[in-house]
């Protein structure tokens, strides 16, 4: 295990909660989009993390094999399957004969919710890091 992995793997959860939390953004602005670049209601959008290493691998790296630090990485950006809503609004230009508009799949109230559980895992990273430098420094002042 190398003497900064802690660092790293604070990084990766870094950059994937960044990327959540622009994912969110992205939903949140376009909640009320009802025709999109293929004539569409937007599609809620969701990012798919996956674990790098796990424990096992992190064993194998105490053992003294090399191997990769940990963390995590995106695997990609899906649509959402859940399914749009109708809302009746006839003096909408997008609405059908019947007056009901086909409105993205966004709820703002969980969007909000999700940006806070984002915002909070990227302040834990954050002070992952920061205590991860502070046990550096000690270490090397302890030994001058």
């Amino acid at each position: 295990m190398s003497f900064f992995d802690s660092i790293d793997i604070a990084a990766s959860g870094l950059t994937a909660e960044r990327l959540r939390m622009d994912v969110t953004a992205e939903n949140l602005a376009n909640a009320d989009t009802t025709r999109g670049a293929n004539g569409q209601p937007y599609q809620r959008q969701e990012v798919v993390l996956q674990q790098i290493g796990g424990f096992s691998a992190s064993l194998a790296g105490a053992m003294g094999s090399s191997a990769a630090p940990g963390g995590v990485e995106v695997t990609g950006i899906v649509s959402d399957p859940t399914p749009d809503q109708l809302v009746y609004d006839p003096s909408n230009p997008d609405a059908n004969k019947q007056g009901y508009v086909r409105m993205p799949n966004v709820n703002p109230v969980t969007e909000m919710t999700d940006l806070i559980d984002e915002s909070r895992s990227y302040e834990s990273d954050v002070t992952a890091m920061q205590t991860a430098k502070t046990m550096y420094t000690k270490t090397l002042d302890l030994l001058k």
